[in-house]
Parts: structure tokens; sequence; C-alpha cells
């Protein structure tokens, strides 16, 4: 029976996917098969230290869903993929581990609150925070909790890894790095706002930017805060590092590149009618950056001259980081689409409409790419298995 308060195109398209849905996960419940993973894999939200968004891996030219999973409400986080498993957490406080293949669970572990925050996978060990400012580290083997830390505030943050330690976020209104071996705080950075955005690594500096509108660039051994740069907008997104610049977008409708030797701000772009904020990461290659904004768009900007180069446009803003994967670049949206982009000029060469707003982004291993919904669901897309399979 179809509801009357809702446009039958919709209901359709929603029930339609439900099965959908069903289908992918009663298949999925019995595949069995070698996990595909990488040995480098999807570590870290952003893919690398620096936070570039750019993969290394492949994808088919055409992809289909190959398996789904539900979570018990909505996937805010970004997934991490490594040695053949998918970790990632749901604002129903679990983080689940699930194998990349056939998307079956193996383990689910209860946080203290919901989880907003991407797992990060190194030497063994999922980190990731809550919340409560609760910050894990789980065996990524047996979903049990090595330690656990907390903070004072809510943690949406990833966590970058180097040397042995963990450079995180906090509602707080600090910057942490703490022992991935037992959680003991090395140093703590302190902030005049929210670091929502995950901090890259490059060489011995961390590079952070937060909602005070102040970059900061610290050292990675002792907390030493080395250069500040007043940018004087909100900042959400996390810093994308690439040849000595950091690239990010602002909640007063500006991308800013700021050169970090010299701590000054290089150019700045800003769309010459569509005036609305940024959350988007951004992705950037020696020749494309690319962030996605509140204004529907993706936008293609020059990186060495901050000069447009093309725009998408979207039904609903683009809350999603893009990835590049080769000549494609792939991003979710609150429309509900996962679309890929031609580098060369943003026209769409692939799309798939899962029903539901996107603000996780993708993930990417060789013939692999997993996003989720806020409706809780977990895709994994690949080429379409042979037939008989």
């Amino acid at each position: 029976m179809k509801p009357p308060t809702e446009p039958t195109s919709r209901w359709t398209r929603h029930f339609c996917h439900r099965l959908l849905i069903l289908a992918l996960a009663a298949l999925g419940s019995s595949a069995t098969g070698t996990p595909t993973g990488t040995t480098q894999g999807w570590r870290l939200f952003r893919g690398d230290h620096s936070l570039t968004g750019v993969a290394t891996a492949s994808l088919p030219r055409e992809m289909v869903p190959l398996w789904v999973f539900e979570a018990g409400d909505s996937i805010e986080s970004t997934a991490a993929i490594v040695d053949g498993i998918v970790y990632v957490g749901s604002l129903d406080a679990n983080l689940y581990a699930l194998d990349l293949e056939s998307g079956r669970e193996i383990w689910r572990y209860a946080a203290r609150m919901e989880i907003k925050s991407s797992p990060s996978v190194f030497e063994g060990v999922v980190y990731f925070g809550d919340e409560s400012g609760a910050f894990h580290a789980i065996d990524a083997a047996t979903g049990t909790a090595r330690w656990v830390i907390q903070t004072g505030g809510g943690i949406v943050s990833a966590a970058n890894y180097a040397r042995g330690s963990l450079i995180f976020g906090s509602y707080d209104n600090h910057l942490y790095s703490v022992a991935a071996l037992d959680g003991t705080i090395n140093w703590r950075v302190p902030t005049g706002g929210y670091v929502n955005g995950t901090p890259a690594i490059v060489g011995d500096r961390v590079v952070s930017v937060g909602c005070d509108g102040v970059l900061r660039v610290v050292s990675l051994s002792d907390g030493q805060v080395l250069t500040t740069l007043e940018i004087g907008a909100y900042v959400g997104a996390s810093p994308a590092i690439r040849d000595g610049r950091a690239y990010f977008g602002t909640f007063e409708n500006q991308v800013l590149a700021v050169d970090l030797a010299r701590g000054e701000l290089v150019w700045t772009y800003e769309h010459p009618v569509r005036k609305f904020p940024y959350y988007s990461s951004a992705a950037v290659t020696e020749t494309l950056l690319l962030v996605g904004g509140r204004d529907k768009m993706v936008h293609a900007i020059d990186p060495a001259t901050g000069a447009p180069l093309w725009t998408y446009t979207s039904r609903a803003r683009i809350d999603s980081s893009p990835v590049i994967v080769a000549d494609r670049a792939f991003v979710g949206g609150s429309s509900g689409e996962i679309v890929a982009l031609d580098v060369h000029n943003g026209r769409v060469v692939w799309q798939f409409e899962t029903g539901s707003s996107i603000v996780a982004s993708p993930s990417v291993v060789d013939g692999r790419l997993v996003i989720g919904t806020e409706d809780g669901v977990l895709y994994c897309f690949g080429e379409r298995p042979a037939s008989g399979r």
C-alpha cells in the first residue's frame, strides 16, 4: 500500500532500493571467497597521511553493488579497509568489522556513544573516537579493546599516525598526540575552538586547521607550535597537503591554498555567484584540486593558481569528500547519488542512486569502492560478477 504522504516516484524508488538491499544482503551472507584488499589498503580518512584523497588502486569502468550491510543507524563515518576487512562506525554506537568479499559481519564493538569519527587502522589496531569524547584502540582481528582514553569533548576527527603516535582533534578544543602502545598522552595543543578535521602529517610536522579559524603547524615530536596563520573563518574540513601547500575550504564560502613554509596565503578561490560553505575535504593532485560544496557543486580548481577549471552541479549539497582514482573522481551527495566524474571536464561517467543522503566519503581498494549512507546502509561496489557465480 502506498503511503499517502509521499510522491509515487519517491516511494517507488525507496521501495526498490529496499528490495535491492534485501537481495544483496542475502547474497552476501552466503558468499565465500578470498578477500580482495590490497597490502596498503585504505587505512585512514582520505587514504594517506597527507590527506590527499587520491587512490593508487584501480576501479572497473562499470560498477554494481556487490553487497550491502545494514547498521542500526546512520553511517557518517568513512570506512577503513585493510587486509580484506572493512571497518566502519555508525551512530548506533557500534564499530563494525566486515569481510570485504561478502559483507559478512566478523565482529562489532560497542562504543560509549555515537561514532562519527572515521576509523584508522595501523599495525593491527583500529583507532577511533566517539561522541562521549572517548578514544578507542581496538584489536583489528578480535574486536576487543586494547585501551580507551577520555578527552573532554566529542571526537569527529579521524586519527593520523606516525612514529608510534596517533594525532587527532577533539571538541574539547585540543589537538592530541597519544602513544599507540598504551594511550599515554604525549602532548596536547590548546585551540580556540573545536577540532573537527583530521590533522595531516608531513615529515615531522602536523598540520591542523579548526573551528577557531587558525591553521597550525606543530612539531610531531613535542607539540611545539611552529607556525600559525589566522584564516578568519570556521573550518570543518581536513587540510589536503601537496608540494608544501595546504588546501581546504571554509564556512566563509572560500577555498584556500596556504604555503606552509612561509605561513602565507597563496590564493583564494570563491565562486562568483554561489556563496555557500565548504564542509567537504579537498582531493588534490599535481594539476587538479577538487572539493564539494554546500552550493550543490563539485569545484575543480588549478592548485597552482586557484583558477577555476570546471564545476559539476548536483541536486543537493555535497558534504562528502571526493576521491580521485586515475581519470575519475568519486563523490557522494545529500541527493543520495554516488557519481564518478571525468577529471578533465566534470562530466558524469557513472552514477548510482542510493535513495538516502550521503555524508561519508568513498574508500577505495583494488576493484572495490565502499561508502555508507545516512539510512545506515554500507555499499560495496565492484565489477559485475560473471554469470552463474
